[in-house]
């Protein structure tokens, strides 16, 4: 088991391949990465896809996880495009599962979406995901090894809630004008991408969320109830782009409820958070 980007997501995943007596190899971009690594207990490797060469990890026929995020410019993820190269050179994996995000479908107006959903990306970061997702399955295609890819709505989890963002006082957009957003919690997610692994259909492309999305702002408000800390100031949209940075502002431009029938039906993933309540009070 390889896992390419093994972050705060790549941990969880990590050690529970490990409590079944799976052999892992964690691979990070750095020695603060290796050594988050050593304290877990998961073998590690540094390999940074951005300069060193991966066909140095053990790629033949493993069952490859890639978590490791594009670079943060541009509209193609090199990174990705590097990854597919060393595989004719070091060989390809058995299967590799890709963690792409929602952001590739754009906005679609508060709409439900499902798998079959065009793709319509709007923001850069969301370009770069597609291009990674177009370059594996262009392996794929290529009788290169089998493909899992999840779409996956916005992580949330211990250590991983807006509380500084809460704590500074920042405003958001009232709650009848915000978007729609989704999540799914990082535990949660850890069992899709080992369900994916496991029996997810070759070439299927998976939506990854707790199935109830609300409002970004609404989000924001239950954290801060749930922490004791004070709720956001609320401003019109029409305030937005002067008081909300670019990140926020993009989130912002893009509302869309995600459909998880995919994952529930062919995955056969039980959710342990299905909703925000449950998954926040694992989380505080």
């Amino acid at each position: 088991m390889l896992i390419i980007g093994c972050g705060y997501l790549g941990r969880r995943l990590a050690r529970r391949f490990l409590e079944q007596g799976q052999s892992v190899v964690g691979v990070v971009r750095s020695e603060t990465g290796l050594e988050r690594l050593r304290v877990a207990g998961i073998p590690g490797r540094m390999c940074d896809l951005d300069g060193d060469d991966p066909a140095t990890l053990p790629l033949a026929g493993s069952d490859l996880f890639m978590l490791a995020p594009p670079p943060e410019a541009g509209r193609e993820d090199s990174l990705s495009r590097r990854l597919v190269a060393a595989f004719t050179r070091a060989g390809s994996p058995r299967r590799l599962v890709y963690l792409s995000t929602t952001s590739v479908y754009g906005d679609c107006g508060g709409d439900w979406v499902d798998e079959s959903r065009p793709v319509d990306p709007q923001a850069d970061r969301a370009w770069r995901r597609l291009d990674a997702e177009r370059t594996f399955e262009a392996w794929r295609a290529a009788g290169g090894g089998e493909l899992v890819i999840l779409r996956v709505a916005g992580i949330y989890g211990p250590g991983r809630l807006p509380l500084e963002r809460l704590r500074q006082g920042l405003p958001l957009v009232r709650p009848e004008q915000a978007p729609f957003s989704n999540r799914i919690h990082v535990d949660d997610l850890a069992s899709v991408c080992m369900a994916a692994m496991e029996r997810g259909r070759d070439g299927a492309i998976y939506n990854v969320s707790d199935g109830h999305p609300s409002t970004m702002t609404e989000y924001f408000q239950r954290i801060a109830e749930a922490t004791g800390l004070e709720p956001p100031p609320l401003i019109d949209m029409e305030e937005a782009p002067e008081q909300l940075s670019a990140g926020m502002l993009s989130y912002m431009r893009e509302s869309r409820r995600l459909s998880n029938r995919r994952l529930r039906e062919e995955l056969g993933v039980v959710l342990r958070y299905p909703t925000l309540d449950e998954g926040l009070a694992a989380s505080i």
